[in-house]
């Protein structure tokens, strides 16, 4: 009596197994903005990057593909989802936003692909805070998107998280919209 017990048990634990298990799908376009180009457009006529338009990015295996079709670089092809490198934080959160998220997945998989590439996730803070409370927020920031990267296949050994907490701002302004061009994770591959 206890064997048929067993066999029904360990069946249904297969049933549940190949139940929990999926495959990755191809996800949708999402939009990821370009801060790097709004702000130089800021700064030579005046606006901010706060109202700055978004580049387009296409599904992160479309860029790969056509940027490997074309005997390119993916990580050097503007159109590849792997140029842009870096990832915006709201204040005070080491939370990756929605909108980062494919750029992210689009690295992590450059990387679980591409086993010989090297990534150095550098994390930064604006200015507001103290020295010590901003380092640690830059590598919590930086450790988030690496915890990303490695779900999709990278390994441990592509990948270094490093902080600069406020050392290093992209943009030297006191001002909400500086301090949003600040509060980033920079994604720096070995070479480049």
């Amino acid at each position: 009596m206890t064997r048929p017990i067993i066999f029904a048990a360990a069946a249904f634990a297969a049933v549940l197994l190949a139940g929990c298990q999926s495959t990755p799908t191809e996800q949708a376009a999402a939009p990821v903005e370009d801060r790097a180009a709004a702000s130089a457009a800021g700064s030579t006529s005046g606006a901010t990057t706060s109202g700055a338009g978004s580049a387009g990015v296409s599904g992160a295996a479309q860029g790969q593909q056509r940027a490997a079709g074309a005997g390119g670089n993916p990580l050097k092809d503007p159109a590849s989802p792997l140029s842009k490198r870096s990832v915006y934080f709201e204040f005070d959160s080491f939370t990756v936003m929605d909108q980062y998220k494919p750029l992210v997945e689009a690295h992590g998989r450059y990387l679980a692909q591409n086993r010989n590439a090297k990534l150095a996730i550098q994390g930064h803070a604006d200015e507001r805070g103290s020295r010590e409370y901003n380092i640690a927020l830059g590598q919590k920031r930086a450790d988030s998107v690496k915890r990303m990267m490695l779900l999709l296949g990278a390994q441990e050994s592509q990948i270094e998280a490093v902080s600069f907490g406020e050392e290093k701002p992209k943009n030297p302004g006191h001002d909400e919209s500086s301090w949003a061009e600040n509060r980033r994770v920079d994604l720096v591959y070995a070479g480049e």
